[in-house]
């Protein structure tokens, strides 16, 4: 039996986990879980979202399911999510972005891959104020880490039967620094002939997102860009709440959904799970559990498709009617 780090963070993160855990449980797949809390309800406990248990529990058990931890806004810790991705140094940042079944969006066949670079440009925190009037964030892109992400792009590109690899930064603008990200793409690239290769200005990639999201297939960008288009895509989908995330590193996996943790709705039995559902499904997938991955997205699937959704989406069903249906439809 595989052990996983389940860090259940706080607002809706533990009902949604709980959910979740039913399915997998229900498909069959044993799996040790070795619940970690970490978010807003643990820092008068510990001081901290984030204490170094839960680093430690990842380190020890190289992979994680994440449910949405709350940070706070414009004062204090920085982000779990960000600390959690340079302690581990997990470097790929990867938003498949797929309709689902009766999920109504204004675009269909939507089918395309973001991947993120996720330790380095303006994310790194390095800011000062340079008088009281004037604040300066400083970008940093590195050609080790833009060619490690290139190269995290063509390889998923390879593995997944992807045609295309298309490389997004604002390098008329930014000639040194997004200036060397798409040198460094265009090196890797040399060494994938059989993936067609393409490169598009930021601004225009959103403009033609928003036409046309059919065109695009692998995105790979610097880090504050992939931040904004992921959840540009994530709205082709059908929203934060069908989107799922996984942040990947050399030695370490944490796998979760990309919507906060909606505190407002806490408790109500509102929250959807799909998101981290759809997480989990690309964890099982990452480990070698294809089979249970398979049934459990053909499950969710069926239960969309049935027309039993969350209020989120235009149903009625609450988290724990839509969490039984997709178990009933495990069987």
């Amino acid at each position: 039996m595989r052990t996983i780090t389940l860090i259940n963070g706080d607002g809706i993160g533990p009902e949604i986990s709980d959910a979740v855990v039913k399915i997998i449980d229900a498909s069959g797949l044993k799996i040790d879980w070795e619940i970690q809390t970490a978010g807003a309800d643990v820092i008068e406990k510990e001081g901290t979202p984030l204490p170094k248990r839960v680093i430690d529990s990842v380190k020890k058990n190289k992979i994680a399911l994440k449910a949405p931890v709350t940070t706070p806004i414009g004062k204090g810790f920085r982000s779990v999510n960000v600390q959690l991705r340079k302690d581990l140094d997990l470097y790929a940042n990867l938003r498949p972005c797929k309709n689902l079944p009766n999920v109504k969006t204004r675009f269909e066949n939507v089918d395309l891959v973001v991947v993120r670079e996720n330790t380095e440009d303006l994310y790194a925190g390095i800011e000062r104020m340079a008088d009281c009037d004037t604040a300066e964030s400083i970008k940093i892109i590195t050609r080790n880490a833009s060619e490690r992400i290139c190269k995290f792009a063509f390889d998923y590109a390879v593995k997944n039967g992807r045609n295309e690899v298309c490389v997004v930064t604002k390098a008329n603008i930014m000639k040194m620094s997004d200036g060397l990200f798409l040198e460094s793409y265009r090196k890797i690239a040399e060494n994938y002939p059989q993936i067609q290769k393409r490169e598009i200005l930021v601004d225009n990639l959103c403009m033609q997102l928003v036409q046309d999201p059919t065109k695009f297939d692998v995105l790979v960008l610097p880090n504050l860009y992939g931040d904004i288009v992921s959840d540009l895509t994530a709205g082709l989908i059908g929203g934060l709440g069908v989107a799922q995330g996984a942040n990947i590193g050399e030695n370490c996996a944490v796998f979760e959904p990309v919507h906060g943790s909606a505190p407002d709705i806490k408790g109500q039995n509102k929250a959807n799970p799909t998101a981290l559902l759809l997480s989990a499904v690309e964890m099982l997938r990452y480990i070698g559990e294809n089979f249970h991955a398979e049934k459990i997205e053909k499950a969710l699937f069926k239960t969309l498709s049935q027309n039993i959704k969350t209020v989120d989406l235009g149903g009625s069903a609450s988290t724990s009617e839509f969490t039984g249906k997709i178990i009933e439809n495990l069987k």
